[in-house]
């Protein structure tokens, strides 16, 4: 066969990654903390965004060419499932859309432009000036500026709360030295991550005078601080309540038999009746295992839901996006223009391009966003119809396949949309993800049951079971077979210890110690 040289043209599809569309993706599995901190940075580096003010109107959000349509059965009206009808949810997503129209012209709504005018008109504080006179202390610059924040009260970190009652403890410098050393020690828990014969090696200094330090900082609050295990811990503990007998220290040395609730055997060692041993018990969970927790060194976020579910008064439910969590941000058209007409040179000229590119798409991927988490959360507020009704048992079987599939979008994206969000309804905050349950075949070939739902059933059947009568998983699964559930047994276990949930055998030794 003749080798020869031709041209063809051929026409193929692909799926370009461009940077805007990383951006948009990228942008889309953020939770809101995260997504605050990402536009946070982008309007320190970009010039052209600026954050929305009571003199800018709404921004007007384009709708991107990619918005898929509505699904068939929507636009058919078709009755679906449970109280929901085709037309009513048909009318409720209509006016959801039109609030959409409001909730996103309200993604920037008025900000404290009115609270920062009244701080530039608000008059000086009483007697400030004779105060601040000299421009120095806590409270005052040079220039005279009343500084705030100077008297605003930090957290009191573990490390600190120790140090200080040291400092009045301990007057030796070599013990303080030394139990400086033993506090830089202490975990976030309060224990002591360590040796003394380490820490005396690397100090110089005899062990028994780190001994001795050791024990002096085990003295301080809160107590069990500085323990080196959790024996040690609540050993301290119960000493300063004047409860460390020789029969609650053989307890203390046998913290895995109680972790067991093997209650024969305890009794047995630490030689005392069943009243003594419940008695002593109580007092050990009364105790704090992590004493150092009261001090945390690090700040815990509250979840913020994303959307809003509230019932409105015609019987449907009413989604909204939560304004708080959408960033507030606009492109200075005008700031813009006027850099624009003195740009000199092609370098500025393509840094203003570039600015004015990154921002538009930065706002359109926002708006992008806004619109795709407002309309997962509406299918899945349609298909869980149920829950928000009745409850965890009714919560149906859904995959993302299934949401993808109702609302045109591919699996990928409402996974990412699902991820790290949360939604606010009158049953409590559940992420997104809590939705979509695996599903469990019904023994008589009726409707699957939801993985969740089965778990909460079998909660419920283990809380009512007398102390007489203990239900094992073998009776469990009967029980759940007789409701219509096909199940295996090694699921039930499953279920079981993934809800901290004590075998048969452990819970009636505890409810047998408990009812005597």
């Amino acid at each position: 066969m003749a080798l020869s040289q031709r041209l063809e043209f051929r026409q193929t599809q692909a799926l370009v990654m461009t940077p805007q569309l990383m951006q948009a993706i990228k942008l889309l599995q953020l939770s809101s903390l995260d997504l605050a901190a990402y536009v946070e940075n982008e309007l320190e580096k970009n010039p052209l965004l600026e954050r929305a003010s009571d003199d800018d109107g709404p921004p007007k959000a384009e709708a991107p060419a990619d918005v898929a349509p509505e699904s068939p059965a929507e636009a058919s009206g078709e009755p679906q499932a449970s109280d929901w009808s085709g037309e009513e949810f048909e009318t409720s997503r209509t006016s959801m859309e039109q609030g959409l129209g409001t909730e996103l012209e309200n993604v920037f709504p008025d900000a404290d432009a009115g609270s920062q005018k009244a701080s530039a008109n608000a008059e000086p504080l009483p007697g400030y000036s004779e105060w601040s006179g000299t421009g120095t202390g806590s409270g005052g610059g040079e220039d005279g500026s009343y500084n705030l924040e100077a008297f605003v009260s930090t957290e009191t970190t573990l490390a600190d709360h120790l140090a200080e009652q040291m400092n009045m403890a301990i007057g030796d410098p070599v013990q303080r030295m030394i139990g400086q050393y033993l506090i830089d020690m202490v975990d976030e828990a309060g224990y002591l991550a360590g040796e003394t014969d380490s820490v005396a090696e690397k100090l110089g200094a005899p062990r028994e005078r780190v001994e001795a330090v050791l024990a002096i900082l085990q003295g301080f609050d809160p107590g069990g601080v500085c323990a080196r295990n959790l024996t040690e811990c609540l050993a301290i503990q119960l000493r300063e309540r004047n409860r460390l007998d020789p029969a609650m220290q053989v307890l203390l040395d046998n913290l895995g038999l109680l972790a067991k609730r093997d209650m024969v055997a305890l009794r047995r060692l630490c030689g005392v009746n069943d009243e003594d041993l419940v008695e002593m018990i109580a007092e050990i969970r009364n105790l704090n295992p992590k004493p150092g927790l009261a001090f945390g060194s690090t700040t815990v976020q509250p979840i913020v839901p994303d959307v809003f579910v509230k019932a409105a008064p015609d019987g449907t439910w009413q989604v909204e996006l939560n304004s708080d969590t959408l960033p507030k941000v606009l492109i200075n058209q005008r700031y813009y223009a006027k850099v624009s007409k003195t740009a000199k040179n092609d370098k500025d000229k393509t840094y203003l391009a570039d600015c004015l590119q990154t921002a538009t798409w930065l706002v359109r991927a926002l708006d992008q966003r806004a619109k795709t988490i407002l309309k997962v959360a509406m299918e899945i507020v349609k298909q869980q119809d149920a829950f928000f009704v009745h409850g965890v048992q009714h919560l149906r079987p859904l995959n993302l396949k299934t949401v993808a599939d109702a609302i045109s979008m591919h699996e990928s994206t409402v996974s990412r949309v699902t991820a790290n969000k949360y939604m606010a309804t009158s049953r409590g905050i559940f992420e997104l993800k809590y939705f979509f349950t695996s599903s469990i075949a019904a023994a008589d070939g009726g409707e699957a049951h939801s993985a969740e739902a089965v778990r909460d059933r079998i909660r419920r059947m283990i809380d009512a079971e007398p102390a007489n009568d203990i239900l094992s998983d073998d009776t469990i699964v009967d029980k759940l077979r007789e409701a219509g559930i096909d199940i295996a047994r090694r699921t039930v276990a499953k279920y079981r210890e993934a809800m901290r949930i004590p075998s048969s055998v452990q819970r009636r030794r505890d409810k047998q110690v408990t009812a005597s």
